[in-house]
């Protein structure tokens, strides 16, 4: 199973050693919840429980065993970590593997051993309802930044358990609809970072979807758990469903699934429990399926160091370091969308009265999202970061501006020197369960920016959200426009930085922001969110590589994103082998001001055929430059196999340079 590989025969042996000990009841109780978030140990011989919990922003509350009521104690209050999205627009392979080991750190230190995450479902449609959960619309960002968040988690002796697996891209019918997709664009858009996460994360488990994909359900699905994960990529960690995701105890049985996990307190009634037991007993089903089954789950706990007598690591949470790595994760994900006449950075010697308006400048986002939730021991808003970083020398007032389900209200504007509009979105729109019916701003926001822009043309506009919203409506009227996604318990502070200078932003989207939904190929060419079925007609035209090919003009593109200086790229050049092709460019910091630059390289096929995308993303590096410093960039992409330009650029359409073709393997 990947970079684990080396050490499975001499854990299946000692685990094979060990099934064998057990009886019947015994393998019974660890394929199947015993608790909702725990499976059952075999204290005679040593085996203890399977503990999980929900992810990847942080380690969620504690349960009581058999209902979904709260505990209520201190003891569960944690880091609250930046969204996917967020660490995505970082472009940082270093940030997601720390941030893995923070999450990781801390889910040890809860006594857990899976944490249910990172979600690496490409985001297909801007309305999902947990996209904010999910990395990119792009296979190879997702899976760059996943495979070292993975990493990172099991430095911690806990287990990554990458979901959902696969094609699970809407919340609408999400148990039940039958996603139809084609091969290529299986293996091209949907597959690649589930690959990567087994291959070069090794996550220790991956979480089979709710979802149907081509007519079986992914839980026993043939081709996706026994001919591709198992057969193809040679996995043998253990399989985990999706909670309430298993339907019939045959075809689990029968299938490359482990472990059956649900909602409900009837534990010896999940499908994998007594029923299964009792068709073992008559006869109808082979005790050895369920004994490689326990075998997997037996390896996985001695890589983890679970037994008797094996030294496991200690891990902790809330500590200053992990707040302070949340911190760095949340200035390097905010995206400068727009910054015309140079409006930000505000300098803070001189605002002397500020007006924030806006309910999400106030507003804390951890409590919510569904199974992402997190109990955060604090959050920093906006307001808070801003109203601390200004010091007292400068007079902030705060109105709400629009309320949850309200009119907007009336907000005078006349006043003060400089003024900041923080809406978006909230948790009631970006939720586990629900997708979004469009992309526009919720609770008459639009009618809101408009008025605080015919007030003071100058307001800086900062939204907050998980997916992309409209912004047709005052769009051209807006000089600044700052996007800032559920960015952790630091997110206010980093805000408040980027704002007033003291961080220089070097987020980049990882995801289109449509002008409107019905832009997106998910909604022209396919379906979204279908019915019993959903086609995926568009195939690999997903996201940017549509646009690009098809001529459709975003509102903002894939990896945009402003900074406060400037980027020249020269001299750019390639060197191609059989192994790989290695790409060169010098960047200068031509501004006076430090700053991160993401460097970019797409593939375009000369010739292409019609149903390749014009260009796709291959490469990337991200560099720091003081001002006048130049630095030679090497970035490392797959070989070539046919003739491509190779483009090297700011964004995806910010082409720099194109070196014409390179050499054919």
């Amino acid at each position: 199973m990947g970079i684990y590989e080396s050490d499975s025969r001499k854990l299946r042996t000692r685990a094979e050693e060990l099934m064998r000990k057990l009886t019947l009841d015994e393998k019974i109780g660890m394929v199947h919840g015993a608790q909702l978030f725990q499976t059952k140990g075999v204290e005679r011989l040593g085996i203890p429980p399977l503990k999980m919990s929900d992810g990847p922003m942080g380690v969620r509350q504690e349960f009581h065993a058999a209902s979904w009521i709260p505990e209520g104690t201190s003891r569960d209050y944690v880091t609250y970590l930046p969204c996917n999205s967020a660490l995505a627009s970082t472009w940082n392979r270093e940030l997601a593997y720390e941030t893995g080991s923070v999450l990781g750190e801390e889910t040890r230190g809860r006594g857990k051993d899976v944490i249910l995450g990172p979600g690496v479902n490409i985001k297909r449609s801007p309305l999902c309802g947990r996209n904010f959960e999910y990395f990119s619309e792009d296979p190879y960002l997702t899976k760059e930044l996943a495979a070292p968040f993975i990493r990172g988690v099991q430095n911690w002796d806990v287990a990554a358990c990458v979901k959902h697996f696969a094609a699970n891209n809407q919340e609408t019918e999400r148990l039940w609809v039958d996603v139809e997709v084609d091969e290529k664009a299986l293996r091209e858009i949907y597959l690649p970072a589930f690959h990567d996460a087994v291959e070069k994360g090794g996550s220790y488990t991956i979480m089979a979807a709710y979802n149907r994909l081509n007519g079986q359900h992914c839980y026993y699905n043939e081709h996706l758990l026994k001919e591709i994960l198992r057969d193809e990529w040679e996995y043998e960690g253990v399989v985990i469903s999706d909670w309430g995701g298993v339907h019939d105890t045959e075809l689990a049985a029968g299938a490359q699934l482990d472990i059956e996990m649900s909602v409900t307190d009837d534990f010896d009634d999940y499908y994998m429990a007594r029923p299964l037991k009792e068709k073992i007993k008559n006869g109808e089903i082979s005790e050895t399926v369920l004994d490689e089954k326990v075998v997997r789950i037996l390896m996985l706990m001695f890589r983890l160091h679970m037994m008797d007598g094996e030294k496991r690591k200690r891990g902790s949470y809330n500590t200053p370091e992990h707040r302070e790595k949340a911190l760095e994760v949340a200035r390097e994900s905010i995206v400068l969308l727009k910054n015309e006449n140079a409006h930000l950075p505000l300098d803070p010697d001189k605002v002397k009265k500020l007006l924030v308006i806006g309910e999400n400048a106030d507003c804390m986002h951890a409590a919510g999202g569904g199974s992402a939730e997190i109990k955060a021991l604090y959050e920093t808003t906006p307001l808070m970061g801003i109203c601390a970083l200004l010091g007292g020398n400068a007079e902030v007032r705060f109105a709400k501006g629009y309320i949850r389900d309200e009119q907007p209200s009336d907000t005078e504007v006349n006043w003060q020197e400089t003024s900041l509009e923080n809406g978006g979105l909230n948790h009631e729109h970006d939720s586990e369960g629900n997708d979004r019916a469009d992309m526009k701003l919720p609770y008459e926001q639009d009618i809101l920016i408009k008025e605080l822009l015919n007030a003071n043309p100058k307001t800086v506009i900062v939204l907050t959200g998980g997916s992309p919203v409209e912004m047709g409506e005052w769009i051209d009227s807006a000089d600044t426009v700052v996007w800032n996604w559920y960015a952790g318990l630091e997110g206010g502070r980093a805000l408040a930085e980027v704002l007033f200078g003291a961080v220089n932003p070097s987020g980049k989207l990882p995801e289109t922001f449509y002008r409107r939904h019905t832009d997106c190929s998910a909604h022209v060419l396919g379906e979204f969110p279908g019915g019993d079925k959903v086609s995926y007609k568009e195939g690999v035209f997903v996201g940017y590589r549509y646009n690009d090919s098809f001529h459709v003009e975003p509102q903002f593109c894939f990896w945009h994103g402003l900074s406060y200086t400037t980027f020249q790229y020269s001299e750019a050049a390639a060197d191609a082998s059989e192994e790989e092709t290695t790409i060169y460019c010098t960047v200068e910091n031509t501004g006076k001001t430090a700053g991160k630059e993401t460097v970019q390289v797409y593939f375009a096929p000369v010739g292409r055929k019609n149903d390749e995308p014009v260009q796709e993303l291959k490469g990337f590096e991200k560099i720091s430059l003081m001002p006048g410093e130049k630095k030679r960039v090497e970035i490392h992409a797959e070989p070539c196999r046919r003739k491509m330009e190779i483009r090297i650029g700011a964004s995806s359409r910010d082409i720099r340079t194109v070196i014409c073709t390179c050499t054919v393997f």
